[in-house]
């Protein structure tokens, strides 16, 4: 039976342009891309030296393609290279970590991130080269009513980091709690609200990290 032809849209359409790619491919092509993400590893010791022209700009290009409720786009990402603004954003945060180490986690959350190695002091939001903050965009005189937030924006970030580790580039996803204090010094309205910082740069020479394996894909995936 031959569906039928659903009613014309209101509103403007354009033909899709699908990637095409032939099935004999498909799995080589998925593959090749798993090669590479599966290098990518968090890094917290980071080498100063500049980054390379533009890739930031189409890294950021990249990550604004993520789909999001609506198509509101809900999000911004401010660039910090500013020395001053590094060092403002790493006391602010060093702060709330402290409060977070000292305080706030339990003993629980403390363990699980002992082999990480991680603590309040934070000095890759000075050394990292840049230092991208990402604002969630809520309503406002001059932005719309978001739909799924959350994660319209945490799928842009994926797409980001995945973007910048191809360009051979080192990431952190950090979420000090909380993070008003973002917008002060990315000069952001209220109506934005920051939900990750991410540094980013080359790693350190002899930089080192953690020896934690992912689960294998039985413990992930399940076929019904």
């Amino acid at each position: 039976m031959v569906p039928a032809a659903a009613a014309p849209s209101p509103f403007p359409t354009v033909p899709l342009r699908p990637v095409e790619v032939p099935a004999d491919e498909a799995e080589e092509r998925c593959r090749a891309f798993h090669q590479v993400m599966s290098q990518r590893r968090t890094v917290r010791d980071f080498d100063p030296a500049p980054l390379p022209e533009g890739v930031v700009e189409w890294a950021v290009r990249t990550a604004a393609t993520a789909p999001s409720g609506a198509n509101v786009q809900p999000w911004r990402f401010v660039v910090l290279t500013d020395p001053d603004r590094k060092r403002r954003l790493r006391e602010a945060a060093e702060a709330e970590e402290r409060e977070f180490y000292g305080r706030r986690a339990s003993e629980e959350w403390l363990t699980a991130l002992a082999p990480l190695g991680t603590d309040a002091h934070k000095p890759f939001l000075e050394t990292a080269p840049a230092v991208i903050v990402v604002f969630e965009v809520h309503k406002g005189p001059n932005s719309p009513r978001p739909y799924y937030t959350k994660e319209s924006v945490g799928i842009a970030v994926g797409l980001l980091v995945a973007a910048l580790h191809q360009a051979g580039l080192a990431t952190l996803t950090h979420t000090p709690s909380p993070m008003r204090f973002l917008n002060e010094i990315c000069e952001r309205p209220a109506e934005e609200r920051a939900a990750y910082v991410v540094p980013v740069g080359y790693p350190a020479p002899g930089a080192r990290v953690p020896d934690i394996h992912r689960k294998p894909l039985d413990e992930v995936m399940v076929r019904l």
